[in-house]
């Protein structure tokens, strides 16, 4: 009697509270395809409904197994495993860190749209070739088409169908005939559209490295070189040459035969990179992000999968890519939030590409200029191995930073968004044919609506968020929800007119520059702006080639990017993040302000920058103007120490929420309740802080009603098994079903 085989399986649609990994017989006829990795159809539940799933283990049936109570695999999907033994890892340490599904977990490492219920196969052309029966016979039976065709492929050897009804004047029916005849087979050969151009890196001469760029590159390399896996902190100022550091680092990795992944934080970033990386690794660089389309995004994993690329540059979700025996993993502005999903399975992919680089003894390298507080504590107290740039590359300083007080009314005419002093130095720049970027942290024209009679702001319906205008449109604009309605001057509550647009966003200062410089070529770029493919890399590539003097921007023009004709930067309006509800605010401030400013000045011009502010003594934006991370972070890692902020502790946020406002308020005091029960078990008996229920500043999202509890805890094991017990009871009761609630470690905002 043969053994019986069993798979372990990660259904999808299973609710956290009964989610595990469900045992199936493998069907005798299925036992060479039903792998790990691979995904198959099962039946599922009571009514059997046809489910996907991904195979996280076969093995033989014990006796202890009662395999006629299980039942069986319907049909595996895809043609080979889309998942490795490592990334089938990687799902269950996913699953136990960010309280998701097993299948859930396992679809985050597939490209987006990879999951259907259809199996994913590569793009391919037919090709056609001559049967070794046909070569050896006789073509005189054959017709006139074929015989055309026969020659066709006798001379050629093998040709796309497309190309046989092209040169042969012959339809797909004849070639169809001939195969049924046993003449000539038709095959498949995969082929791929690549979001990269087809280029080789030619005789590209690596710029030489400096003494400081030297010594940071012989650190990094003996890191990597280590017979462990090691992370290190690539730390230097704005300008330092850090990317020339770890290509070179790259290219000695490439060269020991190993493969590399590269992450930026933003997609306007990747066209830069993709450029740089171009020239010099070629043809063995692939590209994963968002902006790509669904098709690229699933040849592109597959050039990955089939070792057709050596280096992976892409935002977050890359951290995924298929790629095997990696020497390295580079997370370039590792500070960036953009690296934590906000979506459920919510991943940071700094964890994960640690995993990643333990898996394979490989050497995680974080660089910034403004490295995050829980980083540089690691790296200060010989956690990680720190690599420091001091000066800027080559000829290039540091720019002059001006602070510029905009309540004082000597600075600015009254509306303007632009205070006098920016806008002197902007003319100087458009006289000297520079080029200037000017930082506006919102997007639209007005950003709040209010009337003067009432007081009212216009808000939406749905969130509790003033909306803002667009003129574009001429719409009143929610950037949570997306909802919209129709520009007014008439007050929705008291119906005066008296409303008063204020603020302003990136088409209100737009406008104005347009007023004041009447000859200046003027880009905008903002999630208005940058929606269509490929925009983000049209628009830096036509700034780049100085087809724009002015860039105005939100925060995907602050960072990363490298423009030397650049030499004036202005901060429209540094308050913004400085006191938002959230213990990072100063940290996000300090790098937002560091990293534009380092925008300019970066060529052989000495660059200005001006920082416009209501709050001139505030010390976060005096030691931002100089650059000064080590002051900062002295100043702010005593404020988290006081107060038990991370470093010295893990955050967990437990959202609610419901489109019942009291309903969002009792789930968040029951689990409240359930959770402490729960510890006083002997099992358990964890420390932590506990703040809340607190209603988030937007209490209202969507029509839906939120609330959250802060734990300061420290994330082991142990508390992340209270916190998914705590999720599974709760969500189990009846009176929350409508309630969503999620548990996240360390999310980038407490909100």
């Amino acid at each position: 009697m043969k053994d019986s085989f069993i798979a372990k399986i990660g259904v999808e649609n299973c609710a956290y509270s009964f989610d595990e990994l469900f045992s199936f017989i493998i069907p005798e006829s299925l036992a060479d395809e039903v792998v790990v990795g691979r995904r198959v159809l099962v039946p599922f539940g009571k009514s059997n409904s046809v489910r996907q799933g991904f195979v996280f283990s076969v093995n033989t049936a014990s006796q202890a197994d009662d395999v006629s109570e299980l039942k069986s695999v319907i049909s595996p999907l895809d043609s080979e495993p889309l998942l490795s033994e490592e990334m089938i890892r990687l799902a269950l340490f996913i699953r136990d860190r960010v309280f998701c599904t097993y299948f859930a977990a396992a679809k985050a490492m597939l490209p987006g749209g990879m999951c259907s219920k259809k199996p994913v196969n590569e793009l391919s052309v037919k090709m056609v070739r001559l049967t070794d029966k046909a070569i050896m016979n006789d073509a005189s039976s054959l017709t006139v088409k074929q015989k055309n065709i026969y020659d066709f492929l006798k001379e050629f050897e093998t040709a796309s169908v497309k190309e046989l009804v092209y040169y042969t004047g012959c339809t797909p029916a004849v070639i169809k005939t001939m195969e049924k005849n046993g003449i000539c087979e038709v095959f498949d050969v995969p082929v791929s559209r690549s979001p990269i151009r087809n280029i080789s890196p030619g005789n590209f001469t690596p710029p030489e490295l400096s003494v400081q760029q030297k010594e940071a590159f012989a650190k990094l390399y003996n890191a990597y070189l280590s017979d462990k896996s090691e992370t290190a902190l690539l730390f230097g100022v704005t300008g330092s040459g850090k990317t020339n550091v770890y290509l070179s680092l790259i290219d000695r990795i490439l060269g020991d035969g190993k493969n590399v992944i590269v992450l930026v934080p933003e997609i306007s970033l990747t066209s830069q990179t993709i450029s740089l990386f171009e020239r010099r690794f070629g043809k063995s660089i692939a590209v994963l992000h968002s902006g790509l389309s669904a098709g690229e995004r699933r040849d592109e994993f597959y050039r990955i999968k089939h070792k057709n690329a050596r280096v992976v540059i892409g935002t977050r979700s890359a951290v995924f890519a298929p790629i095997e025996n990696i020497g390295a993993i580079i997370i370039d502005e590792e500070q960036e939030h953009t690296y934590k999903s906000e979506m459920s399975p919510r991943y940071d992919a700094k964890t994960v590409a640690k995993f990643r680089c333990a898996y394979n003894n490989a050497l995680l390298v974080l660089a910034s200029a403004t490295p995050s507080i829980e980083t540089y504590a690691k790296a200060e107290s010989g956690k990680y191995v720190l690599c420091e740039l001091t000066e800027r590359y080559g000829k290039a300083v540091l720019p002059d930073v001006i602070t510029v007080d905009m309540t004082d009314k000597n600075n600015t005419d009254r509306y303007s968004a632009i205070c006098n002093p920016l806008a002197q130095e902007l003319e100087n720049n458009l006289n000297n044919k520079k080029q200037s970027i000017l930082l506006v942290n919102r997007r639209g024209y007005n950003t709040f609506v209010v009337c003067e009679e009432c007081k009212n702001v216009v808000s939406c319906p749905k969130c509790s968020i003033s909306l803002t205008y667009h003129s574009a449109n001429n719409r009143l604009m929610c950037h949570y929800c997306g909802h919209s309605e129709e520009f007014t001057d008439v007050c929705p509550k008291c119906s005066h007119k008296n409303i008063r647009y204020s603020g302003f966003g990136t088409q209100r200062v737009e406008q104005e520059l347009h007023s004041r410089f009447k000859n200046a070529r003027i880009l905008r770029m903002d999630a208005d702006t940058t929606s269509a493919k490929n925009s983000h890399e049209k628009a830096l590539s036509a700034f780049s080639a100085g087809e724009y003097d002015i860039l105005i921007g939100t925060q995907m023009v602050a960072k990363g990017l490298d423009f030397p004709n650049v030499t004036l930067v202005g901060i429209i309006s540094a308050d913004n993040e400085l006191y938002c509800d959230d213990f990072r605010s100063a940290e996000r401030t300090f790098d937002l302000i560091t990293q534009v400013t380092g925008r300019a000045g970066r060529g052989d011009t000495a660059g200005k920058a001006y920082i416009q502010t209501v709050s001139p003594d505030n010390e976060i934006l005096s030691i931002a103007s100089k650059q000064d991370y080590k002051s900062f972070y002295k100043n702010e890692i005593i404020i988290r120490k006081a107060l038990v902020y991370p470093p010295f502790c893990d955050i967990c946020v437990v959202g609610f929420s419901s489109g019942s406002e009291a309903a969002a308020f009792t789930a968040a005091n029951e689990f409240f309740k359930i959770m402490l029960n729960a510890n006083s078990d002997e099992k358990y008996g964890l420390r932590f802080i506990v703040l809340g229920p607190i209603e988030p500043k937007i209490s209202k999202l969507n029509n839906q009603f939120r609330q959250k509890i802060i734990i300061k805890c420290v994330n082991t094991s142990l508390f992340r098994e209270l916190i998914s017990e705590t999720l599974k009871i709760i969500t189990q009761k009846k009176e929350f079903k409508n309630t969503y609630i999620y548990a996240v470690i360390n999310p980038e905002n407490t909100e």
